[in-house]
């Protein structure tokens, strides 16, 4: 995998598209949050418990991403883009669509992994998740925003 964070984006938008696990792109600390459409998750454990009940509950994902914008800032980086996005909702039977708006940030994942190693400062809630990760991507989200202006 790439070690930019533009490339992160688009692997996690692959890895989406292929119902495979999407924790692994995420920091393991308490300041993790993901809002999607609908739900917002704090804290890296409700972001991962949510990612893992969508894909248990989603499947045939399409994202279209119509202009990605990505700036690394030394250890982090902001991300933009606006994403067609569908896919079917097994619970509901039903297919969804909607013309979405992205954003939010990530981090180094060296440089959160060498300054928890050094100082012991790092909040990461769960020590073996980090040490299962070392083959995870160079960049982790620490926030990311999905919106619409379609009504629900």
């Amino acid at each position: 995998m790439s070690d930019t964070a533009a490339a992160v984006v688009r692997a996690y938008y692959k890895t989406l598209r292929q119902g495979d696990p999407l924790p692994p792109y995420f920091l393991v600390d308490e300041s993790t949050t993901k809002f999607g459409i609908s739900e917002g998750a704090f804290g890296y454990d409700a972001v991962a418990d949510a990612l893992e009940s969508q894909t248990e509950t989603t499947t045939d994902w399409t994202i279209e991403s119509h202009g990605l914008e990505v700036t690394e800032h030394g250890e982090y980086a902001t991300f933009a883009d606006e994403v067609t996005m569908a896919w079917t909702d097994l619970e509901a039977g039903t297919d969804r669509r909607f013309e979405t708006r992205w954003s939010g940030t990530l981090v180094r994942r060296d440089a959160v992994e060498s300054k928890t190693r050094s100082d012991g400062s790092g909040s990461e809630t769960n020590d073996d998740s980090s040490a299962d990760r070392t083959d995870g991507p160079a960049w982790l989200f620490r926030t990311m925003h999905v919106s619409t202006a379609d009504k629900l």
